[in-house]
């Protein structure tokens, strides 16, 4: 339709830009049939005049209609809301013409700017962290985060507005129509309902990290916001470094974070189907069988294949060969006849391997490749937006072009920005080096940032999924700090996790007056500041312990805790406590305090109140810091001898005689509390009868040091 569109232009009767939007708008709603002049002007505003006494009037009715708030809010009022209500009611109005007009109305109902006019608007208050349905999200700009009042699921139904409607992919720039794309689509419609379809397509040969967290988002969170369904789809091509445990966790993840995938489904259940289409384009000319080596194809500027053009009936009888396994490993490909947008030539399609398939077994000793897999297993489950990091853009003209290639139904890849994180590394190769070198014990060591790390450190997924609607839904890259992931624990962490009180350096006090026989029973709130959510019973004996660094024996300027001379409350006890003797060993150390009590309501108000256990549980707790020194480890220039060499040596400290009070006892693997005055703990898969493990997810407050 180029030369009928070039034409209205010509002849001047598409003149503004907002006329060609609307008429490549209709081109593209129209891609093969042809077209109606007269519904085509109608649609384009073609021959309609605006005069300047239709404006005058237009803008006249809407500032009547604000006439009130623009006298209250004067210079302050959105006067974006009176241009967008006159080009409504003027659609073919020429916008600087109405802004002029706009501008001229109002100075004429209210006057010159005034001092108070040109003062800043005052910023409405910030809100705190919400639920991730309700979450603030952020605009990541130079790694600082900035709130917007926009939910995850808002924002996901926002860019259903910069995305195709399922069914319309032939409007996305860039889509190639063919003569059969409308009946393909007809058909994908009758199929789906016209409902959208997404996929999450890990590869089986790792564990997740946080940066799929947010692809996991993006995939089920975008089906979900606009009524649709979302696959996991695993693609199992690579049966040399696929693992039953990455399935299984994979899965796990998934569902850890909240999400439910539509169908579980692997590249390998379309094998057959996938090795028939091979075929077909080989037989339709675009596909070749080449002898060159992985050496010689490798980089952007490889020497061109001799074998490019060699007969299709040889190609397809060297394809069966490769299949029955007469060719070894790299002696022969599949290339399909491409140049992709990054200026790679002829990408493989098809490799020979002689590895048993975990799913497969040994049918096959050739394999397909991501760039031949991907939009196929697309095309065969209807996805109706293929949504991938931004280093996939460079095939998206190769994921067009080999559904086009075999006539098949063609979704349409879409491409947002990585999420990454400072002070860690998430590739698998490295992540390997540091287990095999024992700088961590597993992929779940709770200095990582893999999800299974991260559920093991304590980190809720309400948290994960907060962070990445505070990160958004961005095309650009998003590098992020981790005290930001750290704060949205915090606010989850908060709301879930029950109080208890432990002691990490325990230091013994006997109550030398204690007001009863054996033991008092004290009742704690779960959560203090909503005590309608329940209480745990914590017993209170002659012997408590406290910890070492709530008692100095000289109270220094500023020091509110224990010192002879200054008593203490005992947190929720009622008690408060005072100094009558110290005593120490040998090395001058002090071991134990003997101290009176006196109730709370008698004593005069301590400056300070401390935790305390009393016939406590022993436990182990392990408390994380950062794994690595700089923000970039496997940057060489910040850390010249490689990330191995930049391993922080205070990472991991575990503090092995820690007591904590009996009411977390029944406690199972992943549950969660604030121990009081320390941070959010975590119970460790590793604890057993008798001794349980912590993990401290994140301390109460931040560090400034780490902001």
């Amino acid at each position: 339709h180029l030369r009928f569109l070039v034409g209205y232009i010509a002849r001047r009767e598409i003149l503004t830009d907002l006329q060609l939007n609307a008429a490549l708008e209709y081109v593209r709603s129209h891609p093969l049939e042809p077209l109606d002049a007269a519904d085509f002007e109608q649609a384009c505003g073609v021959g309609v005049c605006i005069t300047p006494e239709q404006i005058e009037e237009a803008v006249e009715a809407v500032i009547s209609e604000h006439r009130a708030e623009l006298l209250a809010e004067r210079y302050h009022f959105n006067m974006g809301l009176l241009m967008g209500e006159a080009r409504n009611r003027l659609r073919w109005a020429d916008g600087k013409t109405i802004k002029n007009e706009v501008d001229l109305q109002v100075l004429h109902l209210l006057g010159p700017k005034t001092e108070a006019d040109l003062e800043k608007k005052p910023k409405a208050a910030k809100a705190r962290l919400a639920p991730v349905e309700k979450q603030k999200v952020a605009v990541v700009e130079n790694g600082d985060v900035g709130t917007e009042t926009k939910s995850l699921l808002e924002q996901l139904r926002g860019e259903a507005l910069k995305f195709h409607k399922p069914g319309e992919n032939y409007k996305t720039e860039g889509y190639v129509v063919t003569p059969n794309t409308m009946a393909l689509l007809q058909q994908h419609l009758a199929i789906t309902g016209g409902q959208v379809r997404t996929r999450f397509p890990p590869e089986p040969n790792g564990i997740l990290h946080i940066g799929h967290a947010k692809a996991i988002n993006f995939n089920f969170g975008y089906a979900k916001a606009n009524g649709g369904v979302c696959f996991l789809r695993y693609d199992d091509t690579n049966p040399e470094k696929e693992e039953e445990k990455y399935f299984t966790a994979i899965r796990d993840m998934v569902e850890w974070l909240g999400y439910q995938p539509y169908k579980v489904t692997h590249a390998s259940d379309y094998f057959d189907q996938l090795y028939t289409w091979a075929l077909e384009l080989i037989r339709r000319g675009q596909a070749y069988v080449c002898h060159q080596k992985v050496e010689e194809i490798k980089g952007h500027n490889p020497p061109p294949s001799p074998w490019r053009d060699r007969p299709v009936e040889e190609s397809l009888l060297l394809f069966e060969d490769m299949r029955k396994g007469k060719f070894g490993e790299g002696e022969a490909t599949l290339r399909m006849k491409l140049v992709m947008e990054d200026g790679k030539m002829d990408p493989v399609a098809y490799r020979v391997k002689f590895t048993p398939h975990h799913r497969t077994g040994d049918k096959w000793c050739i394999y397909p490749t991501y760039d031949y897999t991907h939009c196929l297993c697309d095309s065969i489950e209807h996805i109706t937006h293929s949504l991938c990091t931004k280093e996939f853009q460079a095939r998206r003209s190769s994921y067009f072009w080999l559904c086009n290639a075999l006539d098949v139904y063609c979704p349409v890849q879409w491409e947002y920005g990585r999420l990454n994180l400072l002070y860690t590394v998430v590739s698998k190769r490295k992540i390997i080096r540091l287990v095999e070198t024992g700088a961590v014990r597993d992929w779940d060591d709770p200095r990582l940032f893999t999800l299974t790390a991260l559920r093991r450190r304590g980190f809720p997924p309400e948290a994960i999924n907060n962070f990445c609607a505070r990160v958004g839904v961005t095309v650009a890259q998003a590098t992020m700090e981790p005290h930001l992931l750290e704060a949205c624990a915090r606010e989850v962490l908060n709301e879930q996790a029950p109080r208890a009180m432990a002691v990490l350096e325990p230091l013994k006090v006997t109550i030398t007056n204690f007001p009863a026989p054996k033991t008092l029973e004290v009742l704690v709130p779960n959560f203090p500041a909503d005590e309608s959510r329940g209480f745990h019973k914590v017993s209170l004996h002659p012997t408590i312990y406290i910890e070492e660094t709530d008692f100095r024996e000289e109270a220094d300027k500023g020091y509110k805790r224990l010192a002879p001379g200054q008593p203490v409350g005992l947190r929720h006890a009622g008690y408060v406590i005072a100094v009558q003797n110290v005593i120490k060993d040998v090395s001058g150390r002090v071991i134990e305090l003997e101290v009176t009590c006196t109730k709370s309501d008698v004593a005069e108000k301590p400056k300070a109140f401390i935790h305390w256990v009393s016939e406590p549980l022993a436990c182990e707790v392990r408390l994380y810091e950062r794994l690595f020194l700089h923000k970039n480890p496997e940057d060489l220039s910040e850390v010249p001898g490689g990330f191995l060499s930049d391993l922080n040596p205070d990472s991991l400290r575990v503090v092995h005689n820690a007591l904590v009070d009996s009411s977390v006892l029944s406690a199972r693997p992943f549950d969660k509390f604030q121990f009081e005055r320390l941070g959010y703990f975590s119970v460790d898969p590793d604890s057993k009868e008798g001794k349980m493990v912590f993990n401290r997810t994140v301390t109460l407050k931040e560090d400034p040091g780490k902001a």
